[in-house]
């Protein structure tokens, strides 16, 4: 319910006490969101655009953590900061700026805006929450004007003259266009601020039916201030109340788990009233098990692909056996870097298994080269030999890929580096151990459990043509 004055007056202090925060260089303020746009929103909510001047990923996180406190020195303010490329993530998957959404569905609006409160005080109290808010809060003052039939027929008047003139006075009507080189601008006319700033003003609307007769507004209709909602929202055709939660440095696949029990053991709900968790662990969620499920059948038809082309189930299968070695060190790099297994992180482990592959069937099909070209036999020389041949190109795939991903991996926590840094820190970590463990272990399996047999019937056939 507050008011674009207010709303803008606050607006100035909170611009004024991040202007005094290290590193930013900019603050712009915007109140509310015009009702012609996709997603409009009251004046009560603002937005504030922070530029910060040049500097590194930890200064950046540094000013990130400042400006939260001076955001935190704001008593009743409901806040939370994210970078550009987190809000527009979030607010696609979800359509809030939130990583964690409630969505209270009901037949009532009165009863499942009791529970999205109850849920959003519950919410509150739990380990790792920044802030909560309740996206369309129920309460807002409103006018209520109420027509009376019996008046509209002593005064001679029709419903729609009386809400005519009120929209036309308080929301404005177009009457003409003005028209500046390509661009049309609407004329609109409405009633002077100093006549409509209170509630009694609006008692005084003069209204003036089709016979010329006025007669104040107030004498056609009850006039009074009510608690309403400047929106009512639907998801699939059922009403919604919704619940955004903002997190701290808490991962959020841990802490829906413990929201979801917390809510299912401390709030009873109404009937025909539930609560579905959605937002960023939702969609990661998803996009896991789609990532985990196209992977093992992209797995499946390399290692039918790679049969056809070597015609030897031991060789397929010392192949696949590198991958667990890049497993080993992405995993690592996930640990030791404190990160969390992001779908950055998914996508990071899927480019490794795809450069680990390819050094093993380098090795491999080296080794059956050596064997079936050069007509050597399989022993430990040719498996040294081998492995000291294959060094230098997978020792030059692993530092090039290495130096590329480099600058992503250091700048990790940097804003706008969410989804790259993690992939970067999975696929170096893996590079690590695959490229060791390449060049180590497999040439030892390959030893021990391969078959790289010259086809002697063949070759004799061939020597006594």
């Amino acid at each position: 319910g507050t008011s674009l004055a207010e709303s803008m007056r606050i607006g100035t202090q909170v611009s004024n006490a991040l202007m005094q925060v290290p590193g930013v260089r900019l603050v712009a303020q915007r109140a509310g969101r015009a009702n012609g746009v996709v997603d409009p929103t009251g004046v009560q909510l603002s937005e504030f655009e922070v530029d910060l001047k040049p500097m590194g990923a930890s200064g950046q996180s540094w000013a990130l953590y400042r400006i939260r406190l001076a955001m935190a020195r704001f008593p009743g303010l409901s806040t939370s900061v994210n970078t550009f490329l987190e809000e527009r993530i979030d607010e696609t998957i979800s359509g809030t700026t939130a990583p964690v959404v409630v969505n209270v569905f009901g037949n009532n609006l009165d009863v499942i805006d009791r529970t999205a409160q109850q849920i959003a005080q519950l919410i509150g109290t739990i380990h790792g929450v920044a802030s909560v808010r309740v996206d369309s809060p129920p309460g807002i003052p409103e006018l209520d004007v109420r027509l009376n039939p019996d008046a509209l027929s002593r005064w001679g008047f029709r419903p729609v003259e009386v809400l005519d003139a009120i929209q036309a006075a308080y929301a404005g009507v177009s009457v003409s266009q003005i028209y500046e080189g390509s661009r049309t601008y609407d004329v609109a006319v409405v009633l002077a601020p100093a006549q409509r700033r209170s509630v009694s003003d609006v008692g005084k609307l003069m209204v003036r039916n089709a016979d010329g007769f006025a007669v104040p507004l107030l004498a056609l209709a009850t006039i009074r201030q009510v608690a309403g909602r400047y929106q009512i929202t639907h998801d699939g055709g059922q009403r919604v109340q919704t619940v955004s939660v903002n997190l701290g440095n808490r991962a959020v696949s841990d802490f829906v788990n413990e929201a979801q029990a917390r809510v299912n053991r401390e709030i009873r709900m109404p009937p025909d009233t539930y609560a579905v968790f959605s937002g960023e662990s939702e969609a990661r969620a998803q996009s896991q098990r789609d990532l985990l499920a196209y992977g093992g059948i992209a797995l499946v038809g390399i290692a039918l692909l790679l049969f056809l082309a070597m015609k030897n189930r031991r060789a397929v299968l010392l192949v696949m056996i590198n991958l667990p070695f890049a497993l080993v060190g992405g995993v690592l790099g996930v640990v030791l870097t404190g990160a969390n297994l992001s779908l950055g992180s998914m996508v990071g482990f899927v480019t490794l298994l795809g450069i680990s592959l390819r050094n093993s069937i380098m090795l491999i099909s080296h080794y059956e080269h050596l064997v079936h070209v050069d007509g050597l036999a399989w022993n430990m020389g040719t498996a040294v030999r081998g492995a000291s041949e294959r060094l230098v190109p997978i020792l030059m795939t692993a530092l090039v890929t290495a130096l590329a991903l480099a600058p992503l991996a250091v700048t990790s926590g940097a804003p706008g580096n969410e989804i790259e840094g993690p992939m970067a820190i999975v696929i170096l970590g893996g590079l690590i151990t695959s490229t060791a463990l390449n060049l180590i272990v497999l040439p030892t399996l390959a030893l021990r459990y391969g078959r790289f047999l010259r086809d002697e019937v063949a070759e004799s056939g061939t020597a006594n043509a």
